[in-house]
């Protein structure tokens, strides 16, 4: 689907006046809600404003939101608010988010408040699809508000400026329930596919209700819709892991739901800000922000045993005999990337330009540039030419794919007690043999086994950190498990002073100490504190301060000014 800026700004127009505005004109020469929707056009440009990235705000704000606020990050020295526990109800943050996703709830209730205009000039069957893609939007960006805020007021009707400032906060539990029956109005008259256009679809719909049910810990609901999406046959895992986040990859069948963008049209994923934070200083770029250590350590060597317990693991090495999807999340140390080979060696000076055989002044080293990577390393996924010749990408802004909901299958069929073998070799193995490029009945790839569910749990909740990194899934993730308490409450380490990584070097092992082994806690998460054994292979860039008042957002404090009843989340 073709979108233009100008859909979004002219619709947004008509639509921001309706329900708080009785005009007594209608120019028609202009758009408004007395003459507009009364044709498929209309109704059609109205749906496509819902793509604005501006409205998707959780999503896409900036590039990898919400993964800032996880420990799968490093940051240089920075914390944004959710993590330096400076959350308030003022935060800008706060105030965009809730503002942006009742826009596009508004925008939606419009839709379906307006579609019996087009009646004579549409037919039913294509009338009921546009219902069922609005109400597809209202569900998502409802699933947002209750899980970002708690209780919200809730709406799905026009309510007077006189009633909006009355209205007070709506039971969570209840909203959730009419969240399901959209998604469920949206799959019974969603088609499985379109052709060419993204749409959404029977998928999305049954793929964004296991979503919400996940971040609410309803394992039943979540399970049978994700079954559901999995029985439709209309989606399969890309044949490359690798490939499937590049940009030239603007379709698949593992794309479920996606913002489509186009360089060509001024539409694009991310602006230059964003893109050049996560592209090689050796590139022209900044490299600001890199995947954690935490995160390093999470995945598994190629015998399925963590680096804790495997003889595989060689810390003088640390990719070496890894899971493939290691060294497709982060840049692997001695190899090319972007056509320069990645050396962040403190003695490093030089580095290799592949195009040209010549050696260059490496300022991927600290020795070449103190703003390098402050951890050492560089982030791969999604990462690719295209980033750096204008520093704009028009790579869809992928929502769901195919690969989370078997991982949301696999979870909640695990916590229902039911992730028997064949769940596990549908879901999470299926997913492992992708990325070891083999079949699923392969014995070429460490399989996950059925067993207690307790192990299981850590294993699943890994497996998805790992599959899922840096997809803004995260810190989604640590919210619902409760887990913020401790993930985000731990330091944030890095490499050392220079002098020190010289002596380390000489040692042969630069990165890591030799007897260094970081652990996983019976939660899943990774547990590094072990390294300040070894004063000088590490520095603390900056400390966590998560506070729990943070599980949810504060309600906007100019939204509790013109709305007394809105009451305040605890601790705000």
């Amino acid at each position: 689907m073709k979108m233009k800026k100008n859909i979004f700004t002219a619709f947004a127009a008509a639509v921001l006046f309706t329900g708080c505005v009785n005009l007594d004109l209608a120019p028609l020469s202009e758009g408004s809600s007395e003459n507009w929707f009364t044709n498929e056009q209309e109704i059609s440009y109205a749906l496509n404003a819902l793509y604005d990235p501006d409205l998707w705000y959780s999503e896409c704000s900036r590039l990898f939101h919400t993964d800032r606020w996880s420990d799968d990050w490093n940051q240089r020295t920075q914390l944004y608010e959710f993590v330096g526990g400076t959350l308030e109800s003022t935060t800008g943050h706060v105030t965009n988010a809730w503002a942006q996703h009742y826009k596009a709830i508004a925008r939606a209730n419009t839709i379906l408040y307006s579609l019996n205009k087009a009646k004579e000039t549409m037919t039913e069957e294509k009338i009921a699809q546009y219902a069922g893609e609005a109400k597809f939007f209202r569900a998502c960006f409802y699933s947002y508000q209750i899980f970002l805020f708690g209780d919200i007021p809730y709406y799905t009707e026009y309510i007077s400026l006189e009633d909006a400032y009355k209205i007070g906060r709506t039971d969570k539990y209840y909203i959730l329930e009419q969240i399901y029956k959209d998604f469920d109005d949206a799959a019974a008259v969603l088609p499985d596919s379109y052709s060419g256009i993204a749409r959404p679809t029977k998928g999305a719909a049954l793929a964004m209700k296991a979503r919400t049910a996940l971040w609410f810990n309803d394992w039943q609901t979540c399970a049978t819709a994700a079954k559901a999406c999995m029985d439709l046959g209309a989606y399969s895992l890309h044949p490359s892991f690798r490939e499937f986040f590049l940009s030239k990859t603007k379709t698949s069948p593992e794309l479920i739901f996606a913002l489509p963008c186009s360089n060509e049209l001024g539409i694009h994923a991310y602006g230059e800000a964003s893109t050049k934070s996560f592209c090689p200083r050796n590139n022209g770029c900044t490299s600001v922000a890199q995947p954690s250590w935490e995160l390093f350590f999470a995945y598994p060597c190629t015998d399925g045993k963590f680096v804790w317990e495997s003889p595989l693991y060689d810390p003088a090495n640390p990719f070496a005999n890894r899971d493939p999807r290691c060294a497709e999340t982060f840049v692997e140390f001695d190899k090319e990337f972007m056509d320069y080979i990645y050396n962040p060696r403190v003695g490093a000076t030089t580095t290799l330009k592949v195009s040209t055989g010549q050696q260059v002044k490496n300022v991927d080293s600290k020795i070449g540039s103190k703003d390098c990577s402050y951890n050492g390393m560089m982030l791969k996924k999604h990462v690719d030419e295209e980033w750096t010749d204008d520093l704009l990408t028009d790579a869809p802004i992928r929502i769901m794919r195919y690969g989370d909901v078997l991982l949301m299958y696999a979870e909640a069929m695990m916590e229902m007690g039911k992730a028997d073998q064949a769940v596990l070799d549908a879901t999470v193995n299926a997913l492992r043999a992708r990325a070891y490029g083999v079949a699923v009945d392969s014995q070429a790839y460490p399989h996950m086994l059925a067993g207690d569910q307790g192990q299981l749990r850590r294993l699943l909740r890994n497996e998805r950190r790992i599959e899922m990194a840096w997809e803004n899934r995260r810190w989604y993730d640590l919210i619902r498990w409760r887990l913020c308490d401790d993930a985000l409450t731990r330091p944030v380490y890095g490499l050392p002073a220079n002098g020190d990584r010289t002596a380390n070097e000489k040692t042969g092992y630069w990165l890591f100490p030799k007897d260094f082994r970081p652990q996983m806690l019976p939660s899943s998460l990774i547990d590094l504190s072990d390294i300040e054994n070894y004063k000088t292979y590490f520095t603390i860039n900056v400390k966590r301060a998560f506070v729990p008042r943070e599980y949810l957002h504060p309600i906007p404090l100019n939204e509790r000014v013109v709305c007394p009843n809105l009451t305040q989340n605890p601790g705000y």
